[in-house]
């Protein structure tokens, strides 16, 4: 029997790559959503390509537009509009795996809304164990869901870890793998631009994770997801440079032993090994050719040059609010940078200026996560105008 899959953020590099796993396997998957954010065009386009049962366009002002193009493609695709669409479909009983790739705060409701209902959640957006990791991970728990990390990081921890009978026991650390970005033996930070920024040496991902990983903040975000999903304190995660990305992550354990996973640099393998799971089933991606090889090689990250590394090691002590406030800045504060009114080397400050001022009342649920993220984003797009009025 074939397992329905739901998409949540289809026209995205994760979707992208989810959706290529999926046609390699006929048998064994169907499409049963997709969502996406404001592209109608090329959500339309993978409506005709996988004929979902659903489609869902975030903005609600789009619906009509999404139906009328439905309509004109010929396409029996029922669409839907708007945020509660998105936690319905996530909800929805005819998909037992949901893939959760909608970038920023906005995928936020529809995890929680896979978590509730039983999924098995193949979680690629990082927000929302960030800015709720303690309620995401209870309602996982309440919900009887399976919690998967798509991320490649996570995912080659999951892997690390598979048969360690007592973590809390056997294993001495967790260890982050990082490329080190664009910029990793750049040491002027002045001047960078956008179309510098994304250029990422290793992966090809989006602009908003491309810019995270530029400034270390993608790896600071995720030590804190690490240690939500697998239950460590911040001082056995450690984050090394790793410029080759061919080792994506490793454990060390209590004997000496460090466990590490390996592989090419393509999305499609984590995302295979959770769908699959605890089968593998083929990705798609290149085998790795270790003839190639010239060197592996590591460096310990520079929290000098790269403050927001050490600034998401900090929120971890601080509780939920920071982290939710953190994640919300740092948004805000990359979007007003690829907008061209915030300097690279700004990004940073303006994070850490919205953590001294964000309310820290901790979150008692999702509304409040909700709330507390709205506040700190207004607080840090204001920062944000005060310091293109000064430049």
């Amino acid at each position: 029997m074939k397992q329905g899959v739901t998409i949540l953020g289809a026209t995205g590099s994760i979707g992208a790559s989810s959706l290529d796993v999926i046609a390699r396997h006929p048998d064994r998957f169907e499409v049963f959503a997709l969502t996406a954010n404001a592209n109608v065009k090329s959500l339309v386009e993978l409506c005709r390509r996988f004929r979902p049962t659903v489609a869902v366009i975030a903005d609600p002002a789009l619906g009509s537009a999404l139906r009328a193009a439905l309509r004109a493609a010929d396409l029996p695709t029922e669409a839907r509009a708007g945020a509660a669409a998105l936690a319905e479909v996530a909800a929805d009983a005819r998909a037992g795996i949901v893939i959760a790739a909608i970038v920023g705060a906005a995928g936020l409701l529809p995890t929680f809304a896979a978590a509730r209902a039983g999924k098995r959640l193949l979680l690629a957006n990082k927000e929302a164990i960030v800015c709720a990791g303690a309620l995401l991970m209870d309602a996982v728990r309440m919900g009887g869901a399976e919690l998967l990390p798509v991320d490649s990081e996570h995912n080659a921890i999951h892997q690390c870890l598979a048969g360690a009978a007592d973590r809390a026991s056997s294993v001495r650390r967790l260890v982050l793998t990082a490329s080190g970005g664009p910029f990793r033996t750049r040491q002027d930070m002045r001047g960078i631009t956008p179309n510098e920024a994304v250029a990422h040496p290793n992966w090809v991902m989006g602009r908003k994770i491309s810019v995270d990983s530029a400034t270390l903040m993608n790896k600071g975000l995720e030590v804190i997801e690490a240690s939500w999903l697998f239950g460590f304190a911040p001082e056995k995660i450690d984050v090394v440079i790793h410029p080759q990305s061919v080792i994506h992550s490793m454990v060390e354990f209590g004997d000496g032993s460090v466990v590490a996973q390996l592989g090419t640099p393509d999305m499609r393998t984590p995302i295979a090994y959770c769908l699959g799971y605890p089968e593998r089933v083929e990705s798609g991606s290149s085998r790795l050719d270790f003839l190639a090889l010239n060197a592996l090689t590591f460096e310990a990250p520079d929290r000098t040059r790269f403050p927001c590394l050490q600034l998401a090691y900090d929120v971890l002590a601080r509780g939920a609010a920071a982290s939710i406030a953190l994640n919300a800045a740092n948004e805000i504060a990359v979007e007003a940078f690829l907008g061209g009114r915030l300097s690279f080397d700004a990004i940073a400050p303006v994070i850490e200026t919205t953590l001294a001022r964000a309310s820290m009342l901790p979150p008692g649920d999702v509304n409040d996560v909700v709330e507390l993220d709205r506040a700190a984003r207004a607080l840090a797009r204001s920062i944000c105008a005060q310091r293109a009025g000064v430049r």
